[in-house]
């Protein structure tokens, strides 16, 4: 069937553009005037990618951002949610995610709930995405819910350019001495090995170490890499478990550095969400139970379920938070205070912003952060290849003084 290029005016006379795929132009104009549309231009272009190819394309974070965004303004202005849904594929440009949405539209006008359709597309759309969309359905709030989607989405990728751009420099420094080493090892170290085995000194463990990698790394190069291979998938298994899951996520709230980073990341959203769906009017247990599942780190999911059983055993927010050790004290204190104010919302909306301030202001921070390290790392790379190709020629010409 010929895809069609189509430019036409809404009833709000706005000029919109997208693709449709029908026999012939009438059959366009037909399902633009059925739309509420009215037809300025349409030509036959050319035929769309075909499904085998689009495996390998991704949908990026600006292309949700702008799904995000363009939803939520449809829904406020009370246009019917198929509809908007319509609109959107029309106008989304990136053809994986037109034909999700596609899907989408078929699934919710089948009966399926918004979340629930979104669920089976989880290459697009993350547990957080979909958690967040079902509490936006509960909660009535689904623009609002829309926006912060779109919000968070933006802070997560400008979080990410911005660490890309300060740990630039240290990735480069890193990789020019792994290179540097491979070098080494594999074409200066054979050379002096050969020099070595010819005199009667005996090697120190630093030479004895490098001429143990050049072998490995020339003879057996090809195991070496199946093995490197074999590590990766089986780690990316192994943190798909659940002990794996948790052990991971407690790496990475422990990591030196980023793993403060990630702690004010994951504090931000759940203050965030939590004030959301509270102002929302949604009962406690309800919202935890929600909240739970929208956070992406397993250790403070677990902590706020063990805040709900407490919840629901009459206690407060406060102090079962103090005994889950997850939480540090200003959160506790802020929740405390907004428990006694009846200004819970107000208070979390705070404690995301002060945790949003902090995350900008370690990644500004960071590269001076890594600099010690970097160092530290480039000095012990620098003086174990000294060792290793140097000692033995002082040794040899102690020999020869002889």
């Amino acid at each position: 069937m010929p895809n069609f290029s189509y430019r036409a005016r809404n009833n709000r006379g706005e000029v919109i553009s997208g693709l449709i795929e029908a026999p012939n132009n009438e059959a366009v104009a037909e399902q633009l005037f059925s739309k509420g549309y009215i037809p300025v231009k349409i030509e036959e272009g050319k035929k769309l990618a075909a499904p085998s190819f689009q495996f390998f394309k991704k949908v990026k974070s600006e292309d949700l951002i702008v799904f995000s965004r363009q939803l939520s303004t449809l829904v406020t202005s009370g246009i019917s949610f198929i509809r908007s849904l319509d609109t959107l594929s029309e106008q989304t440009k990136n053809i994986k995610l037109k034909e999700a949405i596609n899907e989408i539209r078929k699934d919710v006008e089948g009966g399926s709930s918004f979340s629930e359709a979104l669920s089976r597309f989880p290459d697009i759309f993350s547990p957080l995405y979909i958690g967040m969309i079902r509490v936006g359905e509960e909660g009535g709030v689904l623009d609002e819910i829309l926006d912060r989607l779109a919000a968070l989405l933006e802070h997560e990728a400008e979080t990410k350019a911005r660490i890309k751009t300060a740990t630039r420099y240290p990735k480069i420094v890193i990789v020019a001495i792994i290179i540097a080493f491979f070098i080494l090892t594999t074409l200066v170290v054979p050379k002096f090995a050969a020099l070595y085995a010819s005199s009667k000194v005996a090697l120190p463990w630093p030479t004895r170490i490098l001429i143990f990698l050049n072998k490995a790394i020339t003879k057996y190069w090809p195991l070496l890499i199946a093995s490197a291979a074999a590590v990766y998938y089986g780690f990316r298994v192994y943190i798909k478990t659940p002990s794996g899951k948790w052990n991971w996520n407690k790496f990475q709230l422990k990591a030196p550095v980023f793993g403060v980073i990630i702690e004010k990341t994951v504090m931000s959203r759940f203050a965030r969400i939590f004030a959301t769906l509270y102002r929302s009017g949604i009962p406690m247990l309800k919202t935890l139970d929600i909240v739970s599942g929208t956070l992406g780190n397993v250790i403070v999911e677990r902590a706020v379920d063990v805040i709900k059983e407490n919840v629901r055993e009459g206690k407060g927010l406060a102090k079962p938070m103090v005994m889950t050790k997850v939480f540090p004290p200003i959160v506790i204190q802020m929740v405390a205070i907004g428990e006694e104010t009846g200004a819970l919302d107000n208070m979390l909306n705070k404690v995301s912003d002060y945790y949003d301030l902090e995350v900008e202001y370690s990644i500004r921070n960071l590269s001076t952060t890594i600099e010690p390290i970097l160092l530290l790392f480039i000095g012990g790379a620098i003086l174990f290849l000294a060792l290793g190709i140097f000692l033995p020629i002082w040794d040899m010409i102690h020999v020869m003084k002889r």
